[in-house]
């Protein structure tokens, strides 16, 4: 892929950072460069026959997308736009690499591969569903579903951070499963697919690891930062949002098979070591 120009669009998000370092001589776009929504400014950009458009652009405000008066940018972001750009890769020959969501299936089975069929329970699993279907329709087509996304930019470990930092003790919950996937990761399994040639389709790629459960993860996060791991309570989801009417369904279980992508020779470092490095730097207060 020496040879082949690599355009990333949601340059500013936190995997869009990410490939920008393992990419640094992509074009790197965010929405005021190349809106993808627009469908004119998508088929009247210069794209460069052969070339390779990486799309890290979404909306991933699962709470908001619920409300009935943002359905409309939420279908365009998470749908619509890759509709576009899958247009796109099949009138110039490009190869699009889509990035998915675990949030496509309901949660159901323990472990979620490949070829689950799409049980999304809410609006933004529905409009991800749907982008993964449209990016399908180019024959050039890489899709990588991952889940509970972790670089930079505001997240769940930082979030915990902040709040051990305050010597607030939240209640987080312990019946959502599944494995943190931090985006350095994310952006060399990417890499590793275009470098190898990997046959074209869906890939599972999150960190590797035992599962384990949000709250699990933040009494890490606390007691990296000093704080007792008593701090944390855990409570169901249903206990959680039980007084937070309009909140999206969440799946249960988020593990996704990895078996795919590790036969081709990419083996993600596991969650935990990944993320005993993030907490061993100095921790910076969010705004």
């Amino acid at each position: 892929m020496d040879n082949k120009t690599v355009v990333i669009t949601g340059a500013n998000g936190q995997l869009g950072r990410a490939l920008r370092i393992i990419f640094p001589n992509a074009i790197a776009l965010t929405r005021q460069e190349l809106d993808i929504t627009d469908e004119v400014t998508v088929k009247s950009f210069k794209w460069q026959p052969n070339s390779i458009i990486i799309n890290a652009a979404a909306w991933t405000d699962v709470d908001a997308a619920e409300k009935p008066e943002n359905f409309h940018q939420v279908d365009l972001v998470n749908h619509q736009a890759v509709k576009y750009l899958s247009e796109a890769a099949t009138t110039h020959e490009l190869t699009l690499v889509h990035v998915s969501s675990e949030y496509v299936f309901d949660g159901s089975q323990p472990v979620h591969n490949e070829d689950e069929p799409f049980s999304p329970l809410n609006v933004y699993g529905k409009t991800k569903a749907n982008g993964d279907l449209a990016a399908a329709t180019t024959n050039k087509h890489y899709i990588i579903r991952t889940s509970w996304v972790i670089g930079d930019g505001r997240n769940f470990v930082n979030i915990m951070q902040d709040l051990a930092m305050r010597d607030i003790k939240p209640s987080v919950v312990n019946d959502q499963i599944g494995r943190l996937t931090f985006t350095d990761t994310l952006a060399r399994g990417i890499k590793h697919l275009l470098e190898t040639n990997a046959p074209y389709g869906t890939y599972n790629l999150t960190n590797e690891g035992q599962p384990a459960s949000w709250s699990e993860i933040a009494k890490i996060v606390f007691e990296k930062s000093g704080k007792s791991t008593s701090d944390i309570t855990p409570v169901s989801t249903a206990e959680y949002f039980a007084n937070r009417p309009g909140v999206a369904q969440r799946p249960l279980q988020s593990t996704l098979d990895l078996t795919k992508i590790e036969r081709l020779g990419f083996i993600p470092e596991n969650w935990q070591d990944k993320l005993y490095k993030l907490l061993d730097k100095p921790i910076i207060r969010l705004s």
